[in-house]
């Protein structure tokens, strides 16, 4: 017999000697999954895949994946428009229902199947395209992504200078602009209309050039932020040089530092005078809030793009895990930390906005507020110009404690990038894939570096990104949950951390998590318009391109589903579909050793059905069965 079988039990032996020759070749391990004799003998010898220097990296990996830049600029501000303190309640909610459920089913599944997101769909092989499809769309991310970079290099680098940029006005902006080191008078709608701060026109003229569409075309990019970009690219190729070896390592400084800044900028602003206010600006509950549906919209889409659920970079993380690695305590850890580190900026944001508002004579604190890359490169520095001791210290902490944090989730969104192409192409090196990725990276990125760029920035963040997500998280659910099977999912934990996965957990992944994305999936449709930048719209063949942008990801679902029915064993389309939806015939833990146990137990299970075969079980059954097992 092939040594793969050492393991199995002489009865197992004999079964499957009795089996092997027959025209079926159907193996009595495997009859109720339909892998054959030959399946079951073929499991992954594979190449010798790279593990975590030590259990902690992998949890340091992650938060620095999933506390991001969102946290620190996005969430405050989604917060304030939807109810304020209010929010923390339909955020936590969406938490319990969403984030951690689909947190740790992705966990459970790279680490079980120790594969890249690409071939962890080897469980469904007709739906591998969901995988690319994430694959690609997390692709498109990095290049906008290490643009923000790029900018916040700009900024720290500003940082150091004897004055501020930001602070004074220069002569090419005219009589509008307000300088930020200088008091400014109550504010009125008529004061409004008619000056900027220094810290806005700073941005948008030195740094951005920004055009006022795109009529005219994107422009040449600015060269200072050519450079920039080059920076960024070349900091994530050398944290992504030696593979894990290395952003693990890395991932200390990533996860940790950024906190370090947090806990010394929270300091200063309860230091300042006004901040109080801003602070309970921002958590006032506004409790009439919660029966509007908007809220939740965005309580569901806050945490969904917040812990990088369903973009492939969590599958592929926990597949350098070992097999019996305690995750359970991992995914409470991090959901958690991810939670309280959204507030936790709230309440530093709208601390220092507080003495803006303060300083400025300011009684409304959303006077001072402009959100997304506005509340990173205008309100956060135009406060920092108020402080009347060592602004440039702490511009040059909020600018490192940025960079840190996109930083690390950029490295996460590249691993998964170069991790599907190394499983593909095994013998292409680490560094060279890493390399490569920086340069086609820098390539793409040019383009934000453009005065037009910030409009292609926000179509390609929708386009290619969020509404792409959108469509392949459901289907992704879906797979999971009904194709592959709450019940064989539960069943594969059950083997790998002997411990049985609880009611709340079930229900979730097969009712509560799939439906409130479709809901927002169908709400989304509802209230889709076309976007706009700065109140201003797109060329109708920019918007097309967008289009295509989104079409390319969606439409890896049927390309990929065409290709493994074609790839199936049969003689019929309908048995090659049928075959497509089963897993793969290497499906089970990589190493050698844990896939015949694998096959020993799933031999062990009773049977699904109770039900005699001339009564098939009914389809409420078959329902119940899979969720209450």
């Amino acid at each position: 017999m092939n040594s793969n079988l050492e393991k199995l039990t002489q009865k197992q032996i004999n079964l499957l000697q009795a089996e092997e020759g027959t025209s079926t070749k159907q193996s009595i391990l495997y009859a109720k999954d339909n892998v054959s004799i030959s399946d079951v003998t073929s499991s992954e010898s594979g190449t010798i895949r790279d593990k975590w220097g030590n259990e902690i990296e992998f949890l340091f990996s992650c938060i620095a994946l999933s506390v991001g830049l969102g946290n620190v600029w996005r969430f405050p501000f989604i917060a304030l428009a939807n109810g304020g303190g209010a929010f923390v309640i339909p955020y936590v909610i969406v938490l319990l229902l969403i984030g951690r459920p689909v947190y740790y089913m992705e966990v459970i599944l790279g680490q079980f199947s120790s594969r890249g997101c690409v071939k962890a769909f080897g469980m469904v092989p007709l739906m591998k395209g969901i995988a690319y499809g994430q694959v690609y769309s997390t692709a498109v991310a990095t290049t906008y992504y290490a643009s923000i970079m790029a900018l916040t290099i700009k900024y720290l680098i500003s940082s150091f200078a004897d004055i501020l940029p930001w602070t004074y006005c220069r002569p090419e902006w005219g009589a509008q602009c307000i300088a930020t080191s200088e008091a400014v008078p109550q504010t009125t709608n008529e004061t409004l209309s008619k000056h900027v701060s220094s810290a806005e026109l700073f941005f948008t003229k030195s740094v951005l050039r920004e055009a006022d569409s795109l009529e005219e075309g994107l422009g040449w990019p600015s060269w200072d932020l050519v450079f920039c970009l080059m920076a960024a690219w070349t900091l994530i190729a050398i944290i992504l040089i030696k593979g894990i070896r290395s952003s693990g390592k890395a991932s200390y400084f990533l996860a940790l530092f950024p906190y370090v800044v947090m806990f010394v900028l929270l300091w200063r602003a309860l230091t300042l005078p006004g901040a109080l206010d801003g602070i309970v600006y921002f958590l006032k509950p506004q409790w009439d809030q919660l029966l509007n549906p908007q809220v939740w919209y965005n309580a569901i889409t806050q945490m969904f793009f917040s812990l990088a659920i369903c973009f492939g970079t969590l599958v592929m993380y926990a597949s350098f895990n070992n097999f019996r690695k305690n995750v359970y305590r991992d995914v409470i850890i991090i959901t958690s930390v991810d939670s309280v580190t959204s507030i936790l900026a709230g309440c530093i944001i709208f601390g220092i906005l507080g003495n803006l508002a303060y300083e400025t004579n300011t009684s409304d604190i959303s006077k001072v507020v402009k959100g997304g890359a506005g509340l990173a490169f205008i309100s956060y520095p135009e406060a920092i110009a108020k402080f009347k001791h060592l602004p440039q210290v702490f511009a040059v902490l909020f600018f490192l404690m940025l960079l840190v944090l996109g930083m690390g989730s950029n490295v996460g969104m590249a691993s998964c990038v170069i991790t599907v192409i190394k499983d593909r192409f095994t013998f292409l090196s680490h560094w060279m894939l890493a390399i490569a990725m920086a340069v086609v990276g820098f390539v793409c990125g040019l383009v934000y570096m453009t005065p037009g760029g910030q409009f292609i920035l926000n179509l390609v963040d929708f386009f290619g990104c969020s509404f792409i997500a959108l469509f392949l998280a459901i289907a992704e659910l879906m797979t999971i949950a009904w194709i592959y099977g709450v019940k064989r999912l539960c069943q594969d934990i059950e083997f790998m951390l002997g411990v049985k996965t609880g009611l709340y957990w079930r229900i979730c992944w097969a009712l509560i998590t799939p439906g409130l994305m479709f809901a927002v999936l169908v709400y989304t449709l509802i209230t889709l318009e076309p976007l706009t930048y700065n109140g201003v719209g797109y060329p109708v063949s920019v918007y097309n391109v967008a289009w295509i942008l989104w079409a390319i990801g969606v439409a890896q679902l049927p390309l990929w589903a065409i290709h493994a029915i074609y790839k199936q064993r049969g003689s019929s389309f309908m048995e090659k579909f049928q075959n497509s939806l089963k897993p793969c015939r290497n499906w089970g833990p990589a190493d050698p050793k844990l896939y015949q146990e694998y096959l020993v137990f799933r031999n062990n299970l009773p049977e699904a059905d109770a039900l005699p075969r001339e009564h098939p079980p009914s389809l409420w059954s078959r329902f119940c069965n899979n969720i209450f097992h």
